[in-house]
């Protein structure tokens, strides 16, 4: 088949093809669609098979070019598409060719026959090189104070819950069980906004109300009113700046009973720890590891931030689409529902699933480039892994987690999780060689609580 094609890149990663096909083709593949039907066609008066094309092409005309046209279409975009010379024009697997205006155009068995189709691409961009790209490393040390409170959480899980005495005055860190109802202007209980049996501890933040220090001082089977003025940025919007009144009765205190910090609790954490000195030592790697982690993912994202900045380039929309859906998708297996059954479970909180992916786009987009210019840098510079440097991540990993290599070995035994920790390796080699090109300074020092809670 004759061909004659041009690519024109649009806007946002999107190409527009045009075609035009001899009109010897033209007539040709006309003839073999014409003849399907005289094979299979069976009209009244007629044999099948003995239908006259004329006949046909009177009373199927239409539908016969509108096949025709469609078949030449497919086999020129099979053809283009499949040569090697046109990968990089090729459309991506969730973009289908449209048609220009959506509209077939005009068949004539005596003319050339010209079609337009838009679609997306994949993004192109060339990373050259990185220099004049500036870059802050966060700062963090791990203090006792860190570790002091990983010791706090593990005496907590492993408390025992026991009650409080009657006369014992609810204290922070209680486990207070309340009946709570709002006071109208009028004096009376509003009933709509009654609650029984919340719990809550004290003094954590767990308590929507605000009221954990009047609750301080009560004891079981005490009653009081409460005022609670709300600030205007309260986290609760029935609530903002308002002043609400409320009844509430402590129904049940309980305490939690710490255990000692020594060998035996080490011991009960895990039976590797013979000693509390071998679970602080565990602990402190941990938070080590924790620490280095998220200022290296920090590192890498300020990096590819300057990288997409300094190299800019569009995301097409069908790709941005298909990573919002995924998105969606994983949300809902994390519920452990369906995507039509979280899009209704959204829709009762009184959101939308218009709005929750609209809030998501700027982060989907970002992350989208990222990826796209790591991998086009990896490809670029030839980056590779060795077995050996497989072998280094899985000491490292072992050595870091106190774990022996062979357990790590286990871990990466599948075929799908070896080959991430490969890209992943290719992925670090990378960014080793670009801090080597870019400004890299200390940035700003930051407890392990800021450092952890940063998006």
């Amino acid at each position: 088949m004759k061909i004659t094609k041009e690519i024109k890149q649009l806007e946002k990663s999107a190409a527009q093809l045009t075609v035009t096909i001899a009109k010897k083709d033209v007539a040709e593949n006309y003839t073999v669609t014409l003849g399907k039907y005289v094979k299979q066609v069976q009209l009244p008066g007629f044999r099948k098979g003995h239908v006259p094309a004329s006949v046909l092409e009177r009373k199927y005309g239409e539908q016969i070019k509108m096949e025709a046209a469609s078949d030449l279409i497919d086999k020129a975009l099979n053809e283009i598409f499949e040569d090697e010379n046109e990968k990089d024009n090729r459309p991506l697997p969730y973009a289908q060719p449209r048609l220009a205006g959506d509209k077939m155009p005009e068949f004539d068995t005596s003319k050339d026959f010209t079609f337009s189709v838009t679609y997306d691409v994949f993004p192109k961009v060339n990373v050259t090189d990185v220099k004049g790209v500036s870059i802050k490393e966060l700062q963090c040390e791990i203090t006792d104070k860190d570790l002091e409170e990983e010791l706090k959480g593990i005496q907590e899980r492993n408390a025992v819950v026991i009650d409080r005495k009657d006369e014992d005055k609810a204290e922070k860190d209680n486990i207070a069980t309340i009946n709570i109802v709002e006071i109208g202007d009028d004096g009376k209980e509003i009933a709509s906004t009654k609650r029984d049996g919340f719990v809550f501890t004290i003094g954590s933040g767990e308590n929507t109300y605000g009221i954990d220090d009047d609750i301080i001082g009560m004891k079981k089977g005490d009653k009081k009113e409460v005022s609670k003025k709300y600030k205007k940025d309260d986290a609760n919007p029935d609530h903002a700046g308002k002043t609400v009144k409320y009844s509430v009765e402590l129904k049940e205190l309980k305490a939690r009973d710490l255990p000692a910090l020594d060998d035996d609790l080490a011991q009960d954490v895990n039976e590797k720890f013979k000693t509390l000195d071998d679970l602080k030592a565990d602990i402190k790697r941990n938070l080590e590891n924790q620490k280095n982690q998220k200022i290296k993912q920090e590192k890498s994202n300020e990096l590819l931030s300057a990288l997409i900045e300094k190299y800019p380039f569009e995301i097409p929309a069908s790709m941005l689409e298909a990573e919002l859906q995924g998105r969606w998708q994983m949300m809902a297996r994390q519920f452990g529902t369906t995507p039509e059954e979280l899009d209704r479970m959204v829709g009762a909180s009184g959101q939308s699933k218009e709005a929750m992916l609209k809030e998501w786009t700027g982060d989907a987009e970002k992350m989208l480039k990222s990826r796209i210019i790591v991998d086009n840098l990896i490809t670029s510079r030839n980056i590779s892994v060795t077995p050996e440097e497989i072998e280094d991540q899985y000491k490292k990993m072992a050595d870091d987690n106190g774990l022996t290599v062979e357990e790590v070995k286990k871990h990466y035994a599948d075929a799908r999780a070896k080959e991430y920790l490969i890209d992943d390796t290719k992925e670090q080699k990378l960014y080793e060689e670009l801090y080597k090109e870019v400004k890299v300074s200390k940035g700003d020092k930051l407890s392990f609580e800021d450092l952890m809670k940063r998006q």
